[in-house]
């Protein structure tokens, strides 16, 4: 039995909840989501908020039962209050900026990399080496967040590269003479 699956998702004030077959929407002050649940699981509104439940005791629907319910958790989570991920820049020289929807980023190579911010996604830098990612869907702040790490992870020896705010580098020594 999935322990978060049992629980159900409540749906504060302020947002709405709208259940059609599998199909999920949610609106809130921030915007308006949607998702296609999975067929092995059906939801249903009650009193309590929205509650999703297996439809039979395969494994696959025990298995999408809790993360079809996170997701849908998600969702409510995003259109009240948004997400958001911060990236530090630790190098000699880089720096990222925002140029209208692109976020030009200096990494130490020969040309600056311009990446293209999506769609719901709203990308700031506080200062040249932070970059703070917010929109309304979890998962597309992480993926984009991981993008922009990917060009330049840090490096075990000085540590130099784009990180998460608040990752641990684990370090290593250099050549010993």
């Amino acid at each position: 039995m999935s322990r978060i699956g049992k629980q159900p998702v409540s749906v504060p004030s302020g947002v709405t909840a709208n259940i059609d077959g599998q199909t999920v929407s949610v609106r809130g002050p921030k915007g308006q989501l949607e998702a296609v649940l999975v067929a092995e699981v059906m939801a249903s509104m009650g009193d309590d908020g929205i509650t999703i439940k297996p439809r039979d005791e395969t494994k696959r629907s025990r298995s999408m039962w809790g993360m079809q319910r996170t997701i849908v958790a998600n969702m409510i989570e995003g259109v009240s209050s948004g997400f958001s991920k911060s990236l530090e820049i630790n190098g000699v020289g880089y720096r990222a900026q925002v140029q209208g929807r692109a976020l030009q980023l200096a990494l130490g190579f020969s040309h600056n990399v311009k990446y293209e911010v999506p769609e719901g996604i709203d990308v700031v830098c506080p200062k040249p080496t932070e970059i703070t990612i917010s929109g309304i869907d979890k998962q597309k702040v992480g993926q984009v967040a991981a993008e922009i790490r990917r060009y330049r992870p840090p490096e075990p020896y000085k540590g130099k590269g784009v990180k998460y705010a608040g990752e641990y580098i684990f370090r290593k020594e250099g050549k010993k003479k």
